[in-house]
């Protein structure tokens, strides 16, 4: 379907792709996955034709068509929302706009009627007289209503228009489609809606992601991006993490012997097949399941940062009492008659339609912003350390990585530079890495900066918003585990599922309605058709 021939991309001295060949076959999803600068958006613009390699080609088979999820949210701000989804199947719209122009001509001739009737033949091949009706159905099913589809794209906020330019790269069901990133901006429910359609997709996916559950959902293969080269393992990212790490400690173990080793492999690959033949999501691109096997699994050479939280001391029963807590910002209801009681050792996660009433949310109980109405109040031995989703008040300086945390230290001992080089080595700033100044740090560099801050504080209650932004997966994964672990009561925020699923024990939901309160799992909390209603109240 699409291959790659002796591909080769350098920047200046940088070799980032150096002779890939790698061939991408119909009917299965990729997720191409690599370190931050790896070269993972470099490689999509390539394929689809955005960006030129240094050497080699990319050949796509006669008569296919590719679709490029656009990352450009202003390109089509003069076009109408409907005719936008179907400018993603460019050859059907180009006979589209031909034949609109052949029937407007004032003087039509015979000519034109004989053009005009070859165009409609091919039209009608492709599809075209459905194409309006099938746009439409698709932007309501990404939650785009028929108001609005003949609204000009650049009236409408940024999240719908996410949706819209997500229906022009799907409309037509393109032979490859490209993706990088498409769950930004997306809510759990569109994700899901999204995951569902690219795993039941007979073509060819190629995506970016770090939205693990997303990864997990759609792909049948994980493309990994490592020392300049491509590699395909079969399986989804669950498979391809736990796979490699068990290679890798597996390859630490010098005296086991190599009947054992493969043994413990094959038993692997046993269970994972049975838990994915279990799973709810299972779909017909889990077929894939069928084809593990010993050779797939490999060691990986990704580097993890080492995040643990640990308390300084345990906190008493009394973590945070909030009581009818309301927030109106420039006319709008950000959440009304907030009221809830925090137990030790929660794990909350707290949610919304509305991120700015997340982020409000924390600035209050922080006591960065007044409520507008409602009382707070934290017990006495409980300590906070929070993680904003703004954090560039922190970084306003030219303070070298090692001063910078020095100002989080409590102890002479973690006041020395070579405990703090350690702590930041440990955080993947190594060596000279540790001497950067803040002001020029990248955003998934001040986040693992962040992080470190937290752990040096030692608090017993972490507040979070939005975890996620601007890290790799491997810093995603980290931060997960080491949230898991903590024994602390945890308050956060996140668009990550896997993030959701596995910390949280309760969610809390902020509306402008008032407040929904469940112990449960994410998932479990949106499947259960009680809660469905209630959250459709809640926002109506």
């Amino acid at each position: 379907m699409l291959s790659v021939s002796n591909l080769s991309v350098q920047f200046g001295k940088r070799v980032l792709f150096d002779e890939v060949n790698t061939k991408f076959t119909q009917g299965n999803c990729y997720g191409i996955i690599g370190a931050n600068g790896s070269g993972k958006s470099t490689f999509l613009k390539i394929i689809s034709g955005q960006m030129e390699p240094t050497s080699g080609h990319v050949h796509l088979d006669k008569g296919k068509r590719m679709s490029v999820l656009s990352q450009d949210h202003f390109a089509f701000d003069a076009y109408p929302v409907l005719e936008t989804v179907m400018i993603g199947n460019k050859p059907l719209f180009d006979l589209k706009k031909e034949m609109d122009a052949i029937y407007a001509k004032p003087d039509f001739s015979d000519e034109d009627g004989v053009r005009v009737g070859d165009l409609g033949v091919l039209f009608e091949e492709m599809g075209g007289w459905n194409a309006e009706s099938d746009a439409a159905n698709l932007l309501s099913s990404l939650g785009i209503k028929e108001e609005l589809h003949y609204t000009l794209m650049g009236d409408l906020d940024n999240k719908a228009k996410v949706r819209v330019l997500l229906a022009q790269a799907i409309f037509g069901n393109p032979d490859v489609l490209i993706m990088d990133e498409p769950t930004n901006d997306l809510d759990f429910e569109t994700i899901a809606w999204l995951e569902h359609f690219l795993a039941n997709y007979d073509n060819t996916v190629i995506v970016v992601s770090h939205d693990r559950h997303f990864l997990d959902a759609v792909c049948t293969h994980i493309s990994d991006i490592d020392f300049g080269k491509i590699t395909h393992y079969s399986g989804n990212y669950t498979f391809w993490y736990e796979s490699s790490q068990l290679a890798a400690r597996q390859r630490a173990q010098q005296n086991k012997k190599a009947e054992d080793k493969k043994k413990e492999l094959e038993e692997f690959i046993r269970r994972f097949s049975a838990n994915v033949a279990k799973s709810k999501q299972a779909t017909s691109r889990k077929k894939m399941i069928e084809k593990l096997n010993v050779s797939d699994i490999k060691p990986s050479s990704r580097r993890y940062p080492g995040i643990f939280f640990e308390q300084e001391r345990e906190a008493g029963d009394q973590i945070l009492n909030v009581e009818h807590l309301s927030k109106v910002v420039d006319g709008e209801v950000l959440f009304k008659d907030v009221h809830f009681n925090l137990n030790r050792g929660d794990k909350v996660l707290v949610i919304s339609k509305n991120s700015r009433a997340l982020t409000a949310f924390y600035e209050i109980v922080m006591g960065n912003m007044e409520p507008d109405s409602g009382k707070f109040q934290w017990g006495v031995t409980t300590s906070q350390s929070y993680l904003p989703v703004d954090n560039t008040t922190f970084f306003n300086s030219d303070t070298n990585l090692v001063e910078w945390l020095r100002e989080w230290a409590k102890t002479e001992e973690e006041r020395e530079e070579v405990h703090l080089r350690g702590f930041l080595g440990r955080m993947l700033f190594s060596g000279d890495e540790a001497l950067k100044k803040c002001s020029v740090l990248s955003g998934g560099e001040k986040v693992r900066c962040m992080l470190s801050r937290m752990m040096m504080i030692r608090a017993n209650v972490l507040l979070i918003d939005e975890p996620t932004n601007h890290l790799d997966l491997e810093s995603i994964q980290a931060f997960n585990n080491g949230l898991i672990k903590f024994k602390g009561t945890v308050l956060f925020s996140t668009h990550d599922h896997e993030f959701a699923q596995t910390v949280a024990n309760r969610i809390i939901e902020l509306t402008p309605n008032g407040v929904i309160n469940r112990f449960s799992t994410f998932d479990e909390y949106l499947e259960d058709p009680k809660i469905k209603e209630l959250r459709q109240k809640m926002y109506s």
